[in-house]
Order: structure tokens, then C-alpha cells, then sequence
């Protein structure tokens, strides 16, 4: 006799394949996988969730979920709910997560571009004590292309209307 298949359509299935979808779509954008999942679960929760609970639901550590929570409530995708009485700490989903998705990703790209600008210019630093090295001269052009390739994408970014055209969708 043949074993039945697992049961795919209910609701909380459902959700651990989502929220599982989400840390992964997370992960490949370089994201951490922890923030994609709470950010799924907390997005597919009614209400607010603790710590405890995201920590027992998705299986990550109770630091990992604490820093996760922290790390999104700062690019403005979670809010902390306090619940009077209760010391705990609930999280909810943005109330607009389309806008504080682009948001957040505006500001972390932007965040990683500058860290991005900083390694260019020690490198610039480096290869002018070395610049009579011929390989050091060829080093240099293309830094100073990346530097220049960064700097475009940054003021990409900050357009007024980049922005406006963000909002919008």
C-alpha cells in the first residue's frame, strides 16, 4: 500500500513554505536569512508575535532572532508592540511593507555602497604608495572606474524622482 502525501494546502503548510520562500529570496539578495523569515512570518501573522514565539516557529536561535528583529525594526519593515504588563518584546509588520520594502532596501543598498566607497579609497591610498608597479597602474584605472561607477549609482539612488517612482508602486 502506498503512503498518502503529506498534506500541501493547509494553512499552516502554507505559511512555513512562504515564510521559508521568503529567507531564501532574502539570503539571495544578501540579506540575512533569519530577517527574511521573521519579516515572512510576522507579514503572514495577524496581530504581533514575541521574540519567543518567532524563535519557537522558525527554529533560529534566540539571539539570532533578537538581532534579526532588531536589524529589521531599524530599516523601518517591523515595529516592536508593547503589550501592557507583559515584558516580552512582539514584533508586527509594517502597517505599508511595500514601502518599507523599497525603503529598506533603498537605505541598505545605499549602506553598502558607502562601505563600498570606503574599501575603494583605502585601495586608492594602497596602490599610490606602489604606483610605479605596472600592475599597480592597471589596479588604479579600475578602481578609480569602480569609484566612479559607485559614486553614479549612489546619486542613482538619491534622485528625488528614483525616489517619487519608488512610492508609487
Amino acid at each position: 500500500m502506498r503512503a498518502s502525501a503529506p498534506d500541501s494546502s493547509g494553512a499552516p503548510v502554507v505559511k512555513r513554505r512562504l515564510v521559508a520562500a521568503a529567507g531564501r529570496l532574502a539570503q539571495e539578495f544578501g540579506f540575512n536569512r533569519a530577517a527574511g523569515e521573521i519579516l515572512g512570518s510576522l507579514y503572514l501573522t495577524a496581530g504581533s508575535a514575541s521574540l519567543d514565539e518567532l524563535e519557537a516557529e522558525l527554529g533560529w536561535s534566540k539571539a539570532a532572532v533578537s538581532l534579526a528583529a532588531a536589524q529589521l525594526e531599524r530599516m523601518g519593515l517591523v515595529q516592536r508592540v508593547r503589550k501592557p504588563g507583559d515584558r516580552k518584546r512582539y514584533y508586527r509588520s509594517a502597517e505599508d511593507i511595500g514601502t518599507a520594502l523599497r525603503d529598506g532596501i533603498l537605505k541598505f543598498a545605499t549602506a553598502r555602497m558607502a562601505g563600498l566607497e570606503a574599501e575603494l579609497q583605502q585601495a586608492t591610498a594602497a596602490l599610490a604608495a606602489v604606483k610605479r608597479e605596472p600592475e599597480a597602474r592597471f589596479l588604479a584605472a579600475r578602481v578609480n572606474r569602480l569609484q566612479d561607477l559607485n559614486r553614479r549609482a549612489r546619486r542613482l539612488l538619491g534622485n528625488p524622482l528614483v525616489r517619487l517612482f519608488a512610492r508609487l508602486g
